[in-house]
């Protein structure tokens, strides 16, 4: 009979665990573009960025339409919407993590069920081939009763 062997990638797994965002911030460059992203990805920061927008909202005024359009593009909208994007972009991170984690664990409980299926199957095997031999033995005998009555 086969004995069931796991494959590899189990095993590779469990060392390696799930593959998660923070996972990504190797090297100097990726610890410091960290460093700035999570301090500008919050909302104080997009409070702040307002602030400062804001500070120049009188001149952009009396400017007319035109300087009053190009501020609000690229002064108000781009400071302000650029913390908000990236917060939103920390809370989808987050919850792809959290997915990937519970995905991970949903897989590895299948694996042990999985292994589990396969020692109930060995089990069910190596009985059912008890079975089938102590059925051939017992016709067996059965035949040679016969013989010995002739």
């Amino acid at each position: 009979m086969n004995t069931h062997i796991p494959h590899p990638r189990i095993e590779e797994r469990v060392k390696i665990g799930p593959h998660l965002t923070k996972h990504e911030h190797v090297g100097l460059n990726g610890r410091l573009a960290m460093l700035i992203t999570n301090m500008v990805s919050t909302m104080w920061c997009a409070y702040l960025f307002a602030i400062i927008a804001l500070i120049s909202l009188p001149a952009a005024i009396e400017g007319g339409t035109a300087t009053i359009v190009s501020w609000i593009a690229q002064t108000f909208l781009q400071l302000v919407l650029l913390s908000v994007i990236m917060v939103g972009q920390k809370v989808a991170a987050r919850a792809s993590d959290k997915q990937a984690l519970q995905t991970f664990k949903d897989t590895e409980a299948v694996l042990e069920i999985q292994d589990e299926v396969h020692r109930l199957i060995k089990i069910n095997n190596d009985l059912t081939e008890e079975i089938h031999n102590l059925v051939i033995r017992k016709q067996r005998n059965i035949k040679s009763l016969k013989r010995q009555r002739r």
